[in-house]
């Protein structure tokens, strides 16, 4: 049977289990992998995984070890999906995929992303490509007052200056404990979580996953 996981420190608190096993039912095995070493993290992917979800904070190292990149994972410079293929080692980045069907319904004509983490980048990417008028605010920069139509928020943790943030839609990738929500136009880290969990899943497994059972998981 083939086996899936998620590779990352810390990753206790990840919902991917719970919503890879909705996706499919339980019929396949998805694992935390946590340790704090990439290589060991890695060598365990390879001795006994068809694909892994990548999280912080290894979006980077598997980005520079896999043999092949798709499009949208060159230009976001970071992974969060790794296939094993015949062909070797390929990745991908739902998150991308995730934020741009998020943005795109939106009208938005500027964006601002706060944070360049992995999720910054996919973000930053995302909202580029999609056309918006997009800057980037790193950590210390968001004292000084953030403005646009969206702001994507991929900080873990509230920063200085949280309270100038002035939006129209605000999207926050942090869903375990969000420090954002409640603002007008509030679309909360366990959407993001779904959106590219739906798109990522199906490239894992090759098939198609039950987006249904999947945002149940998020109402228990």
């Amino acid at each position: 049977m083939d086996k899936f996981g998620l590779i990352g420190h810390p990753i206790a608190h990840s919902l991917s289990p719970a919503l890879f096993t909705a996706a499919y039912g339980g019929r396949y095995v998805y694992d935390l992998i946590e340790t704090p070493d990439f290589d060991e993290a890695w060598r365990r992917f390879l001795a006994g995984y068809k694909a892994i979800n990548v999280t912080a904070p290894f979006k980077g190292d598997a980005f520079a070890r896999v043999d092949w990149r798709s499009p949208e994972c060159e230009r976001a410079g970071a992974t969060n999906l790794v296939v094993r293929t015949p062909d070797g080692t390929k990745a991908y980045n739902s998150d991308y995929r995730g934020v741009k069907a998020l943005l795109e319904p939106l009208g938005c004509r500027t964006a601002a992303v706060v944070g360049y983490g992995g999720a910054g980048k996919a973000a930053l990417a995302a909202a580029e490509d999609l056309g918006l008028d997009t800057r980037l605010y790193r950590h210390a920069e968001v004292a000084g007052g953030v403005r646009a139509d969206v702001v994507v928020y991929t900080l873990p943790r509230a920063v200085e200056g949280i309270d100038r943030i002035d939006c129209a839609h605000l999207l926050e990738a942090n869903y375990k404990d969000p420090c954002l929500a409640g603002r007008p136009g509030y679309i909360p880290g366990s959407a993001w979580l779904l959106m590219q969990a739906v798109t990522g899943y199906a490239l894992m497994t090759g098939e198609e996953p039950d987006a249904a059972a999947m945002e149940a998981v998020f109402l228990k």
